[in-house]
């Protein structure tokens, strides 16, 4: 029996991993600890709240002796630290959180880890640090896909941040003996996803008949993996990863972005076709009027410093640890689009003041 601790957990990707996680293994323990910044959301995880074998804090990562405590008090053996500010676009204008919270918070758990795992008598753990394949920098159209020893060429403050907490934990494996894991994964996408990312935005702006933003010619090509996908990589590391050990998890699906918006447009006015009480409740959306979506499609500016590609080679995974996604492109991005249509409480409590300025002009 595993005791968790999950940074994050209120957050996208931690969020699908709680629900993974309790459903697969329902004697362990999970702790959550999430400060609730903007893309966090306790609604999430109203869910979880009902089982006792789960709770949740309010809480920030930098807060050391907070870490402490929940460590003792609990007595977690595992933490899986998801917590991190991953917006690029909010990176390049602000880049002070992200140095705070990828960086110095990523280096406080390390410090509250070792301490209460290591300075009082070693005890069995494991750290695994979620971070990303942004943390390489770009490949060009014939470039082989980022492999684990790939160098790291960072090219946002985002992709910095990671990099330099990438290089924290490997640095606590190495030095203190503590018993770190990394995984590098590709772009996620499915349920719970922040409304500021490219997928969800587009769900939701055409619902609402407002444009599709795409950054420049949009042929930005990105690898894929449904997020409950990469919940199933993160399960293998901590099951039966090798100590100081990072592992890519990747869908080997690369799509640009523009054809991602349309398949997405496609598949929206098929789901309006067969189901009219869609036009009902979205009225405003072209497709309630059999109209294509892709005539909302809106050329903008690039980013400054956008990476061409990202694309990831999980061999690793595969051999060593037998991964192997479960969800087609098709499929996911199905579910993904049912998901949406059927929680739009859930969306439409983000679409609020300060989250309005982003709905039309930004996705990552």
């Amino acid at each position: 029996m595993r005791k968790l601790l999950v940074t994050g957990g209120a957050g996208f990707i931690g969020t699908n991993f709680v629900y993974y996680w309790l459903n697969k293994y329902p004697e362990d323990h999970i702790v959550v600890l999430d400060a609730l910044t903007y893309a966090g959301n306790r609604v999430n995880l109203i869910r979880a709240e009902k089982n006792p074998k789960f709770k949740f804090v309010h809480g920030n990562i930098l807060d050391q002796p907070l870490v402490e405590t929940l460590l003792k008090d609990h007595n977690i053996d595992t933490i899986v630290h998801f917590a991190a500010e991953s917006h690029v676009d909010r990176s390049i204008h602000g880049p002070d959180e992200f140095i705070n919270t990828n960086i110095v918070g990523t280096h406080t758990l390390l410090k509250a880890a070792k301490k209460i795992w290591l300075d009082s008598g070693s005890k069995p753990h494991r750290f695994h640090h979620i971070s990303t394949d942004e943390v390489y920098g770009t490949l060009g159209p014939d470039h082989p896909p980022f492999t684990e020893l790939t160098p790291y060429a960072p090219n946002s403050p985002y992709a910095a941040s990671k990099a330099s907490s990438d290089h924290l934990v490997r640095a606590y494996h190495e030095t203190y003996g503590l018993d770190t894991t990394i995984s590098n994964c590709s772009n996620n996408y499915g349920p719970f996803q922040f409304p500021e990312k490219l997928i969800p935005l587009v769900i939701i702006n055409i619902l609402f008949n407002k444009p599709l933003p795409i950054y420049g010619d949009g042929k930005q090509i990105r690898d894929w993996l449904y997020v409950d996908d990469h919940n199933r990589g993160v399960d293998l590391i901590l099951r039966k990863g090798r100590p100081g050990q990072t592992y890519n998890i990747g869908g080997t699906n690369e799509w640009a972005n523009i054809d991602i918006v349309h398949l997405i447009c496609d598949l929206l006015l098929e789901q309006f076709s067969s189901d009219k009480s869609l036009s009902e409740r979205f009225a405003k959306s072209a497709a309630a009027q059999a109209k294509h979506p892709a005539t909302l499609v809106s050329h903008v500016k690039d980013r400054a410093g956008h990476d061409r590609r990202y694309a990831i080679n999980a061999d690793k995974i595969k051999d060593d640890l037998g991964f192997i996604p479960e969800e087609s492109f098709e499929t996911g991005i199905r579910k993904t689009l049912t998901w949406f249509l059927e929680h739009q409480p859930w969306w439409k409590q983000l679409l609020n003041e300060s989250y309005k300025d982003w709905i039309t002009t930004n996705y990552s």
